[in-house]
């Protein structure tokens, strides 16, 4: 820890800081959260709610402004374990090592339980395959793929590494690349950056609109069919049901994507075994193709060799391949 840090105290729970300069007048959530980078900024705030913070002996709130010198005290909070229950599913593990795990999702896996899919989750799995990721938030979960999109997930396995992953994802630095198989011919490439909200009647969807969040996608060509185009879609947002609802909105929907409007298109004079196997395509052919991040373990103590973890600070890019049912449906469009 930083020298600031007096870790003495940690084994009971309490951490005692003393506020550098350069730290003066920072807001005292985001000053503990660049001091303790393990630990989230939900978190820290969550203990000052507590009245599990104080700033030289006193109650604090997560806006009060800090100056150096400041002593901090913060008894530590354990976070609840989640208590979902942990099933024998098999990952398919592209990458692995202390900090992160790197996934290929299949097609038809729900990440998190919820209504109706209590069980059979990729968190189940996450709790059977690694124990310990029941003390994270969400199991170290950062981001998702819809149940019926397949491809390339990162899980964090530290406190750490979760919050440094969904800041890559915040600011827009993780790189993430999907390919599709939409009904209709492309000219060429397009950027769509139209902002997406619920859908206002039917609240399973999500749709364009003008009081919706920022969404911008960028859509290229890989190879165009008789009625279908094969395409790469690179995602600078991470909307729910982003690629799908754009892609929709331009009417070019996804193949087997009966909730945004796929209407079963098939070239002429298709046998009567390509026309089974594109109506029936039992799922949105999308599929997150790359991954590109930076590794986030961002070893600050000087103490520490940060070459002793040769993935420190590096850009790793991750490739899932096409699966065989997209590859099947390409062949026959």
């Amino acid at each position: 820890m930083p020298q600031n840090i007096d870790n003495n105290n940690i084994k009971n729970n309490i951490i005692k800081i003393i506020i550098p300069e350069e730290m003066d007048k920072f807001r005292i959530d985001m000053a503990i959260s660049q001091l303790l980078p393990e630990y989230s900024r939900a978190q820290i705030q969550k203990w000052i709610k507590n009245n599990n913070i104080k700033i030289n002996n006193k109650l604090c709130k997560a806006k009060d402004k800090i100056s150096s010198q400041d002593k901090i005290n913060i008894i530590i909070e354990n976070r609840e374990p989640i208590e979902d229950a942990p099933e024998d599913i098999p990952l398919d593990i592209l990458f692995e090592d202390e900090h992160i795990l790197v996934i290929n999702k299949p097609a038809g896996l729900i990440v998190h339980p919820g209504a109706g899919n209590a069980s059979g989750t990729l968190l189940n799995a996450l709790l059977h395959y690694i124990p310990e990721q029941k003390n994270l938030a969400r199991a170290g979960i950062v981001h998702r793929l819809d149940k019926d999109t397949s491809g390339v997930m990162v899980v964090a396995k530290s406190e750490m590494a979760q919050k440094n992953l969904i800041s890559q994802l915040q600011d827009r630095t993780m790189y993430r690349e999907y390919e599709a198989i939409i009904e209709g011919v492309l000219t060429g490439g397009f950027d769509v950056n139209m902002p997406i909200g619920r859908h206002p009647k039917n609240r399973i969807k999500m749709a364009v609109r003008n009081d919706g969040k920022e969404a911008i996608t960028e859509v290229r060509v890989i190879k165009k069919y008789e009625t279908h185009t094969h395409i790469q879609a690179k995602i600078l947002t991470g909307r729910t049901h982003q690629i799908r609802v754009h892609l929709s909105h331009k009417n070019y929907p996804i193949v087997g994507d009966m909730i945004y409007g796929a209407r079963k298109v098939v070239p002429k004079n298709s046998s009567e075994t390509q026309i089974d196997i594109i109506r029936r395509f039992p799922r949105q052919a999308l599929h997150a193709k790359t991954l590109k991040l930076v590794h986030p373990n961002q070893n600050k103590n000087p103490n520490n060799n940060p070459n002793n973890n040769p993935n420190n600070n590096q850009i790793l890019s991750f490739t899932a391949p096409l699966p065989e049912d997209m590859n099947n449906l390409i062949k026959n469009i």
